[in-house]
């Protein structure tokens, strides 16, 4: 479990600490952008590779106390409540947005702001988040509450980060760009900011790519993680 824990401290600390913060910009001036984004890039990797590893193996070591006892009923929501993640994260990985990757230059276009984007500008980590909140509320082993737990609260304190960063490098385009948006979901349809247009989610090619994704895992998840998700304990083949 020291493992665990450890490999969580530095993945969160990557991303929190360093890429979160104005400690990357200092990082940045001294050994430019490229090579700073190489350089994370092969750190995240290893980060989340020791992360996932040591959760098998915390799990698999027998010393894995139970935090506490789901509720018996929250497994029946999986399939729907999974379902959502993977509209929100797959359409976002795949969408020009400004709050992804080196993609600054999209919140100049006057189109940019469609789709999934009106629904909240951080798709992909707000995906992350229910996909690990999820399992964070149907597994109460302690290997399950670090590894989870680590997800969730990067992906929320993720979406504060990438907009003070945004903001302190792009300025009005930002303003402008945010103001149209919402990091917390619907909040800017709610308040007329933007308005929902279910066509523009449904009716894109990005649906039909997530809803493959989603359903590829959804009939694999027995076999690759040891866990069906169907009620009964279904196992499609």
């Amino acid at each position: 479990m020291n493992m665990l824990l450890a490999a969580a401290a530095v993945f969160l600390a990557l991303h929190l600490l360093i890429a979160g913060t104005r400690i990357r910009d200092r990082i940045v001036d001294a050994v430019g952008e490229s090579a700073y984004l190489g350089l994370f890039s092969l750190a995240s990797l290893a980060a989340i590779a020791w992360l996932v590893m040591a959760f098998s193996g915390a799990q698999a070591s027998g010393d894995d106390p139970q935090v506490y006892v789901p509720w018996t009923g929250i497994r029946h929501a999986g399939i729907p409540v999974i379902a959502i993640a993977f509209l929100l994260a797959v359409p976002g990985l795949l969408m020009a947005n400004p709050t992804s990757l080196k993609q600054e230059d999209a919140a100049a276009k006057s189109d940019t702001v469609r789709g999934i984007l009106r629904i909240t500008r951080h798709p992909f980590l707000w995906g992350v988040a229910i996909w690990s909140g999820f399992h964070l509320s149907a597994n109460g082993d302690e290997a399950s509450v670090v590894f989870f737990a680590t997800f969730l609260i990067l992906s929320v304190l993720g979406t504060v980060s990438i907009d003070a960063k945004r903001r302190r490098k792009m300025g009005e385009t930002w303003t402008s760009f945010a103001g149209k948006t919402s990091n917390i979901p619907f909040a800017a349809v709610l308040t007329g900011r933007n308005q929902l247009n279910l066509g523009e989610i449904f009716l894109d090619w990005r649906f039909f790519v997530a809803a493959a994704v989603f359903l590829s895992v959804l009939f694999s998840h027995a076999h690759l993680f040891g866990v069906s998700p169907f009620p009964g304990g279904w196992v499609p083949y």
